[in-house]
């Protein structure tokens, strides 16, 4: 098999006008008020981007410490949005969850990686799935460590309620990619395909179970999608627990 193409200027551009309209059409439709986005709502959805693409180049950084470097000839080791940005997992999926749930994840275009080129196929493969949310988990713990040094001052917890002092954007920001990656970290742990979660599933399963757990696979994007939009309150079981411990940190 040849070495990934690396994606063409072209499409670079193309997919960053489609992004920039987007959140043109966000902006105006907030301004005009046919939808309600509050100052809180924009800080979370900005942090949540760079907090997906950190997720997905950790993948790639770890593949290649472990000798992979596909993710590195795809030119996908790289901190530019651009490359990663999937125009539905990381901004129109983002945006519709805000303004109808009130909260948001997403996901980015997968960093190519090939477990065959690694020194221990398996356990290798195992620790680069593991790498995105462990990234994600290790980002809300630092942002932790700045509310309680830094940013103390500037905020207060009653419950599970954020009082943050007028102007203190820096706390705020902190607050949104804490939560963002507690939230980007518990989905993505989900043990279901596609998720990073599965590759502990398909590490541990017997190989007697692989036939049928293929089958499953192919069809890990309607799983996914719905999980994601039918799923009963499924997620909030998941996440609020993420949460509360996250919080609990703080207080």
């Amino acid at each position: 098999m040849g070495a990934p193409r690396r994606a063409e200027p072209s499409s670079n551009r193309s997919t960053t006008i489609v992004v920039l309209v987007l959140i043109g059409i966000v902006v105006l439709a907030a301004r005009s008020g046919t939808i309600s986005l509050g100052r809180f709502d924009l800080i979370f959805f900005a942090v949540l981007i760079p907090s997906v693409v950190l997720h997905e180049v950790s993948h790639g950084a770890v593949a290649l410490l472990f000798g992979d470097d596909t993710a590195k000839r795809a030119g996908r080791l790289t901190l530019n949005p651009v490359a990663h940005v999937d125009v539905f997992g990381t901004i129109i999926l983002p945006a519709i969850l805000i303004l109808t749930a009130g909260s948001a994840f997403g996901y980015a275009k997968p960093v190519p990686v090939s477990p065959r080129r690694m020194r221990s196929p398996r356990n290798h493969a195992l620790l680069t799935s593991l790498a995105g949310p462990g990234t994600n988990i290790v980002l809300a713990l630092v942002m932790v460590a700045l509310l309680r040094t830094v940013l103390s001052d500037d905020y207060g917890i009653v419950g599970d309620r954020f009082f943050v002092r007028e102007g203190a954007l820096a706390v705020e920001l902190a607050i949104a990619a804490g939560l963002a990656n507690v939230i980007l970290a518990a989905f993505n742990l989900i043990p279901i395909p596609p998720l990073d979660g599965s590759a502990l599933v398909e590490r541990v399963l017997p190989a007697r179970l692989w036939p049928g757990y293929l089958k499953l696979r192919q069809y890990s994007m309607l799983l996914l999608f719905v999980l994601v939009f039918w799923s009963g309150g499924v997620l909030s079981r998941i996440f609020d627990p993420a949460i509360e411990l996250w919080v609990g940190l703080l207080a």
